[in-house]
């Protein structure tokens, strides 16, 4: 029955534009509208092969659904309008597939809020930072760079902060962002302008937020985690795109940039936790019914569903002190090694932007424009030029979308497009995406090979868990390249510039 009921179901996957498959309705039962994901001829296997394999799975994939098929369920959440979207580096996640975007009408009284669309590392996000530095001054230094590196920015799975966090302070973090760290010296004014949302969450509310993830949160500010997350030293590889380049301080390739990823740690973990418990109780109360559970939510006006913006919000806001404190330590360790000054070395913010996110916001939808809630889940943000929500100085280049590679592979710069607005709720993909389970990694790789593959390639690393390098080895994901070329052929947004890494500070 199995291969026969994929090739029934298959058939209602069709390419419908360059790069672009749809997902019509009747793929899963209740689908309101149809789904769509992005994938170029390499990747297209992947995404089919995924959900072949499921039918011969009696768990349906390892404890996941198959990306397609959370695609298909998410199309069927209330109050969802236009569609549900895939990126070229969708996987399987909890609930919403990673790489799924889906927007909800704020003035349907169904429309829901779901904790599974922004994941449990919530704004989760990379941020840029230049330099005025060359390849060639940082590799005589580069070692000693890497390790002051490592030695200012706390990593790991129980790393604790070095800024002195009291409960007060916490509270004041979660709810005023990027202005705490400037208020408290961590940042620079104009780091806030190069900042999506300003590094400000509106709407934060500690109160909504339970006391167990305050307690996790509170020795974790300036920390950089884990799994994925990583700072890395980069230098500039190919330019694409001058004028955008020249826009975000970029002039010569070999220039070095740091590039820093990471999200609200255990805070985050915790507030998405909590609420999912909250969301399973209303949706007994309202009569929300789904097609997977992993699915829960509450009504966006619904008291859970309010409870859990105004807590995110603050995930959120601890995400971006997050990532500029680490800023604030990379800056200090740059000035230490080449002993001058953070200033003088230019060390400025290009961008930083969330990709783990829910957020009001206004679109086109059937001619009209409606405020939506728009949930990004390993989904960057990617307005087009003009849009009043991106700085000034990026007005006529369009936002800037950080894409991190894995590790030892390049990272991209892009910049957002008209068509990725009308087309994808302005966003794109958020990296290259997982190709095999983390499990799966650890148990067929070995981490001395994947350090001694980073060395030939004449990357510097420091690691502070080095089995959990199998995890993040480049085998484990797609190609960032055909991720990013996805993107660019379908025109959802433009490459601008291209990175190589020369030294990775991970957890």
């Amino acid at each position: 029955m199995g291969i026969e009921n994929y090739e029934e179901k298959i058939k209602l996957v069709k390419q419908v534009g360059k790069c672009k498959f749809k997902i019509e309705k009747g793929f899963v039962p209740n689908m309101n509208v149809p789904a769509y994901f992005f994938c170029n001829g390499a990747l297209e296997p992947l995404m089919f092969d995924e959900y072949k394999s499921s039918f011969s799975r009696a768990d349906g994939g390892g404890g996941f659904l198959p990306a397609m098929k959370q695609l298909a369920n998410v199309a069927a959440l209330p109050g969802i309008v236009n569609a549900s979207i895939g990126m070229p580096d969708v996987h399987a996640g909890y609930g919403f597939a990673i790489g799924n975007i889906a927007a909800f009408d704020m003035s349907d009284p169904e429309a829901v809020v779901s904790p599974g669309g922004v994941g449990f590392d919530i704004n989760c996000g990379v941020r840029l930072v230049r330099t005025n530095l060359h390849e060639n001054d940082v590799q005589p230094v580069k070692e000693q760079l890497a390790q002051a590196l490592f030695d200012h920015i706390p990593v790991g799975v129980g790393s604790r902060g070095v800024i002195p966090m009291k409960p007060k302070d916490l509270d004041e973090a979660l709810e005023m962002g990027l202005d705490w760290s400037l208020r408290e010296g961590y940042a620079w004014a104009e780091d806030k302008e190069h900042c999506e949302e300003y590094g400000r969450m509106l709407g934060a509310d500690p109160n909504k937020v339970s006391k167990k993830a305050k307690k996790r949160g509170l020795p974790q500010l300036g920390t950089l985690g884990a799994g994925n997350h990583y700072a890395e030293i980069q230098v500039v590889d190919e330019i694409f795109n001058k004028e955008a380049a020249d826009k975000m301080g970029i002039d010569r390739v070999g220039q070095v940039v740091i590039m820093i990823h990471s999200g609200s740690r255990g805070f985050g973990h915790q507030v998405a936790t909590d609420a999912l418990l909250d969301m399973e109780k209303a949706m007994k109360r309202d009569g929300i019914r789904l097609n997977d559970k992993q699915l829960a939510c509450a009504r966006i006006h619904s008291p859970e569903g309010q409870n859990y913006l105004a807590a995110m919000a603050c995930a959120a806001n601890f995400a971006f002190v997050n990532r500029s404190t680490m800023t604030f330590l990379v800056r200090q360790a740059f000035g230490k090694i080449f002993n001058t000054t953070a200033d003088d070395l230019d060390m400025h913010l290009i961008y930083d932007v969330s990709h783990n996110i829910a957020k009001v916001e206004e679109h086109v939808v059937d001619g009209k424009t409606k405020t939506l809630l728009v949930h990004r889940k390993g989904a960057t943000r990617a307005f087009p030029p003009h849009h009043p929500l991106i700085p000034v100085d990026y007005q006529l280049i369009g936002q800037p979308v950080l894409i991190g590679g894995t590790m030892g592979t390049n990272s991209y710069v892009l910049t957002g497009t008209q068509k990725g607005f009308d087309d994808c709720f302005g966003t794109t993909c958020h990296g290259a995406g997982r190709a095999m389970s983390r499990s799966k990694a650890r148990r067929i790789l070995d981490h001395k090979d994947v350090l001694a593959g980073l060395q030939a390639k004449g990357i510097s690393i420091r690691v502070a868990s080095p089995k959990l390098v199998m995890e993040e080895a480049p085998e484990s994901y797609k190609n960032v390249t055909d991720v990013v070329n996805t993107c660019d052929e379908a025109g959802i947004t433009k490459k601008a510039i291209k990175l190589r890494p020369i030294a990775v500070i991970k957890g």
